[in-house]
């Protein structure tokens, strides 16, 4: 855990706090404050743990907060641009709301990979794409997203679907949002058929999923808004406070009819309740493949909605899981809890 601390290494987030005794602050382990001696040092599973002992939470790394959870200037903006994709955010307009541009520019670079004023672009387009879908006219729907001229609609079109907005009807989208989670932020992509990704940001394989996705729908990724994004949030929310036990919200699962198998008996694991590998090929009628059966379980793009995590090792080892092992740890231990016997 010291090495760790050391590092500053994010993929022990979660899993324990850093308290120094000479200074009576505590930390998560990726803090980027200056590190005390290890004799100073002592570990703790839970900020709660750390509080009742006497620490305080440090100003740096805020280990109180949610990992990457988004700050409420950004929320209220964000929800801004869904109830009005047409909005154009400038500089001055943050600068009026209190908000420091550089800050919102630093977070959407960090977060999304791209500068807040690329995020409403493509949030616009994403709303228009759905509407020429639909039949509305091009040119209305151009000045209606807020555009001053259709040559400058079409070549943002164009620079994000490779195609112009007349040829743009064989072409797909894959909507894409960031959810909070107590167990740290998750993107959730999802199509008109249901949700077919929902995984944690720092998942190792995640730009990987998200490229063979967009691949085998023939896609583009892009942040905008979905209809089964209400459900979803409002389940998860549900299921992270101990009230929901199982999801309705349509999921999409794109795999070969192995795969497919594979996950759909991942999703008669009841709550609560784990099986093994072995256990979970015998339940497919494939007892041989065990090893077939585990890695298909490792290319499931959808976690906890198909629980991937209720699945062991025969020796009742916690085995590998892409959102971390501490979370496998964490869900099950919930999911355990919140079985009344």
């Amino acid at each position: 855990m010291y090495k760790a601390i050391v590092a500053k290494d994010t993929f022990f987030e979660g899993v324990f706090f850093t308290a120094v005794k000479t200074t009576g602050i505590f930390c998560r382990p990726s803090c980027t404050a200056r590190k005390p001696k290890k004799e100073n040092v002592e570990f703790f599973r839970t900020a709660k743990e750390a509080i009742l002992t006497g620490y305080r939470p440090c100003k740096i790394c805020r280990p109180l907060e949610k990992l990457n959870e988004t700050p409420g200037y950004i929320s209220s903006i964000l929800k801004e641009l869904t109830d009005n994709p047409s909005l154009k955010f400038k500089n001055q307009d943050l600068i009026q709301k209190g908000i420091d541009p550089t800050k919102v520019r630093r977070w959407f670079m960090k977060n999304h990979g791209i500068t807040f004023h690329a995020y409403q672009r493509m949030f616009r387009i994403n709303t228009a794409f759905k509407k020429i879908q639909t039949g509305e006219s091009i040119s209305s729907i151009a000045f209606d997203s807020g555009y001053e001229s259709l040559s400058g609609f079409t070549e943002s079109f164009k620079n994000i679907f490779g195609v112009s907005p007349q040829h743009s009807k064989s072409q797909r989208v894959i909507d894409l949002k960031r959810i909070e989670t107590p167990l740290g932020t998750m993107y959730a992509c999802a199509v008109k058929e249901g949700v077919c990704l929902l995984e944690f940001t720092d998942r190792k394989m995640l730009e990987t999923e998200l490229k063979t996705l967009a691949k085998k729908l023939n896609a583009t990724i892009i942040q905008g808004d979905n209809e089964h994004f209400l459900v979803l949030e409002q389940q998860l929310i549900e299921y992270f406070e101990g009230r929901r036990k199982t999801f309705s919200v349509k999921l999409f699962t794109i795999g070969s009819d192995f795969q497919n198998a594979v996950w759909e008996t991942l999703q008669s694991i009841p709550y609560g309740q784990t099986k093994s590998y072995k256990e979970q090929a015998i339940s497919i009628g494939k007892p041989e493949s065990v090893r077939a059966v585990a890695n298909a379980n490792g290319m499931n793009r959808i976690a906890i909605l198909v629980p991937c995590h209720r699945v062991i090792g025969s020796n009742g080892n916690l085995t590998g899981y892409g959102g971390g092992i501490w979370r496998k740890q964490r869900l099950l231990e919930m999911e355990k809890s919140n079985v009344r016997p």
